[in-house]
């Protein structure tokens, strides 16, 4: 019975997921839900191209730039961990500390005359601005590491490299995970502004509709963006489950 419940209970992230599907795939059938709904705007659509295409350059996007920030965020925790990167830690931090504090507005601007204009200035300003929790995890997840593990493993016959991929890095995955998570959620928000220089994202809508007093413009794409949010944030509150259960187990 108990089996059974858990089946036939309602899966929040299956459930929102599939609102947020909906909701891309409707949103050009609901124009006379918000003409209702803002009578005084011409145009309460935004119509300058299709959800479905802002939608997945999004993820693109915030995909990428997550990707980069793991690989460049994980790398470095790893490096000033270890005994050749160790006096290498408070510089690593500070840069990484450098690229969430300064604005990705500056980021994005500073980027534009070297990459010009679209994908590759919102790819630079976002993996900047994601790198520090991703970092700031790996190396909290991998000094959390109980030394009398690593013993034990050096007692077995354990190369360094053995023991950082059979020992470290599966401990520390849920603490990394958590960071990966931090850093997926912001840049999901601040994808956004990467239409100021270009770009095309969800945030479009909510630029053009901030520049034009078209409130319905910024509702549409702030709704998107935060059920996207939401949708991820659950797959991560998912998998750090599985996470925890197979540390539990191993």
């Amino acid at each position: 019975m108990n089996a059974w419940a858990r089946m036939a209970r309602p899966d929040a992230l299956v459930w929102t997921a599939l609102a947020l599907a909906a909701l891309v795939v409707a949103m050009p059938h609901l124009k006379p839900l918000f003409a209702a709904l803002f009578p005084w705007l011409d145009r309460p659509l935004y119509e300058q191209d299709t959800f479905i295409n802002l939608m997945l350059a999004h993820v693109a996007i915030v995909g990428a730039s997550s990707i980069a920030a793991v690989v460049i965020g994980v790398a470095a925790g790893v490096f000033v961990t270890r005994p050749a990167g160790a006096e290498f830690r408070d510089i690593v931090e500070t840069i990484a500390a450098m690229g969430q504090t300064f604005p990705p507005v500056a980021v994005l601007a500073l980027s534009v005359p070297i990459t010009g204009f679209g994908f590759q200035p919102a790819l630079i300003a976002l993996t900047a601005y994601g790198l520090l929790p991703v970092l700031q995890n790996t190396i909290a997840g991998l000094g959390a590491v109980p030394a009398p593990v690593r013993e034990a493993a050096r007692g077995v016959g354990m190369t360094r490299r053995e023991i950082l991929w059979r020992v470290e890095l599966p401990l520390a995955a849920p603490v990394i995970v958590a960071g990966i998570r931090t850093s997926v959620i912001i840049n999901v928000g601040t994808a956004t502004i990467a239409s100021t220089v270009g770009a095309k994202t969800l945030g479009s809508p909510i630029i053009v509709g901030l520049n034009g007093s078209n409130i319905a413009y910024v509702l549409q794409g702030a709704i998107l963006v935060a059920l996207l949010a939401v949708v991820l944030d659950l797959a991560f509150e998912r998998l750090a489950a599985f996470l925890e259960r197979w540390r539990r187990a191993a």
